[in-house]
C-alpha cells in the first residue's frame, strides 16, 4: 500500500464535485499499459470527505509496479487542481487474479489473431539490423536510429533479437522488468521507445545459454505476446552473422527489411557480404547500408581521422545491390551516450555522430518483399 498525498491550501473554500473529480481521474492514463484508468479497471473507488479531501483506491496490476510513482503524482496533478480540493490521498492496492484476467484479455482483443505481430497486413515497417561480426557498433546503431525516429515524430519500438549480447537495456539505461499479465507482456518504454530485450529478465552478469530451438521460442514469444503499440517502425537488433535467430526472423516477419552495418574496415564488410547475400538468397529486401566508425573525430581540434580505413561501407552496397544510407563517425559523444543510457541523438544532437545519424533516420527507405515465391492469401468462392 503505498499514499500520494498533495496540500494546497489550509481549508476548502467551496464544497468539491465529485463528478468534477471523476472527471479529472478520467483523463490519467496508466503509463505502461497507455489505458485511462477506468478503460484498465483500476479504479477501485472515489471518496470525497470533508475539507476537500479526496481519497482515490487505485488497482494496481502488480503491487511492484515500476511506474507507481509517476501514476501516482499524474493523479495528484489532475485530480488536485478541481476546485475545492486541498488534498488528494491516493491508496494503491493490487488487482485480483479475476481482474487481471479481465484485463489481459482486454488488451489482447486488438492484437492480431493468428498470434504474431508484424505480419503482411502489418502497417508498421520492419527493419533487421545485422552485421557480419561484433563489434561494429550494430546495438549503438539501433539505440540512436530508434531515438532518432522518435524525435522525428514516429512510433518506434526495438526489439533486441541479439540474446547472447543483448545490449539495448543498457544503451537506453532502463533495468526495470516488463509488466506480465496472464501471459501477455508490455514492453518498456524509454526515451519514447518501445523495448523488448531478454536483457530485461536476467542480470547484466548472468549468461545466456540457448539453442537453436530455445532461441526460436523466444523471438516468437517477443513478436506474439508482447502487446505493442500500434508502431510505424519497428528496428530488430540481431545478433552477428547468419546464424538460427536470422533464419527464424525470416520466418517469423517476412516482410523485415535488412540494414547492413560495417565499418571502412575490409574484415568487417566481407564478413557482412554474407549476410547481404543471406537476404538476397531468401528474397529479403535489402533497405540499405550504414557505415559506422567512418572516421575517429577529435573532440580537440575537430580534425577527422580514417582509423578504420576507407570504402567499406560503399563496397558493401555495390556488392548487395544497395544504396549507402549514409557513414557515421566515431566520437566521445557517441561512446558516452551508449554508457550513460542516452543515445547519442538525443543527449549530444549537435555532434557530427548524431547528426550523421538522424540524418539517416530521415532517408530510410520504404521497402517492402517481392510477391515472387510468398504464398498469398487467397480465399476460393
Amino acid at each position: 500500500m503505498s499514499l500520494v498525498s498533495r496540500l494546497r491550501s489550509p481549508a476548502a473554500t467551496s464544497p468539491v464535485d465529485v463528478e468534477a473529480v471523476r472527471a479529472a481521474l478520467g483523463v490519467v492514463q496508466d503509463p505502461e499499459l497507455h489505458l485511462t484508468l477506468e478503460e484498465a479497471g483500476m479504479v477501485g473507488g472515489v471518496e470525497v470527505a470533508r475539507h476537500g479531501v479526496v481519497r482515490i483506491t487505485v488497482r494496481l496490476t502488480t503491487p511492484s509496479c515500476p511506474m507507481k510513482a509517476a501514476l501516482g503524482s499524474s493523479i495528484v496533478a489532475e485530480v488536485g487542481a478541481v476546485p475545492g480540493v486541498d488534498r488528494v490521498e491516493v491508496n494503491f492496492t493490487a488487482m485480483t487474479e479475476q481482474e487481471r484476467m479481465a484485463l489481459a484479455d482486454r488488451l489482447r482483443g486488438d492484437m492480431p489473431a493468428a498470434g504474431l505481430a508484424f505480419g503482411p497486413d502489418s502497417r508498421t515497417t520492419v527493419y533487421a539490423v545485422a552485421s557480419g561480426k561484433g563489434g561494429v557498433g550494430k546495438s549503438t546503431i539501433t539505440a540512436n536510429l530508434a531515438v532518432a525516429l522518435a524525435l522525428q515524430g514516429k512510433r518506434v519500438g526495438v526489439l533486441d533479437a541479439d540474446v547472447w549480447g543483448y545490449s539495448v537495456p543498457h544503451l537506453f539505461g532502463v533495468r526495470r522488468a516488463p509488466v506480465a499479465i496472464k501471459g501477455l507482456m508490455l514492453p518498456v518504454e524509454a526515451h519514447g521507445v518501445s523495448l523488448m530485450s531478454v536483457g530485461f529478465f536476467v542480470t547484466d552478469e548472468e549468461p545466456v545459454v540457448w539453442r537453436g530451438p530455445m532461441l526460436h521460442k523466444a523471438l516468437q514469444q517477443f513478436l506474439g505476446d508482447v502487446r505493442w503499440p500500434d508502431l510505424d517502425v519497428l528496428l530488430i537488433d540481431l545478433p552477428p552473422g547468419t546464424g538460427d535467430i536470422t533464419m527464424s526472423l525470416l520466418e517469423l516477419v517476412p516482410d523485415a527489411a535488412l540494414l547492413a552495418v560495417t565499418t571502412p574496415q575490409p574484415a568487417a564488410q566481407l564478413v557482412a557480404e554474407r549476410v547481404g547475400r543471406m537476404a538476397r538468397n531468401a528474397r529479403m529486401p535489402v533497405a540499405g547500408v550504414i557505415e559506422n566508425m567512418s572516421t575517429l573525430v577529435c573532440d580537440a581540434c575537430h580534425e577527422s581521422t580514417p582509423l578504420f580505413g576507407s570504402g567499406g561501407g560503399q563496397r558493401l552496397a555495390d556488392v548487395i545491390d544497395a544504396p549507402l544510407l549514409g557513414q557515421v563517425p566515431l566520437d566521445v559523444a557517441l561512446r558516452e551516450g551508449g554508457d550513460l543510457g542516452v543515445p547519442a541523438v538525443l543527449g549530444s544532437p549537435a555532434t557530427p555522430s548524431a547528426q550523421a545519424l538522424s540524418r539517416i533516420a530521415g532517408r530510410l527507405p520504404v521497402v517492402r518483399r517481392s510477391l515472387v515465391g510468398r504464398k498469398l492469401p487467397l480465399t476460393v468462392l
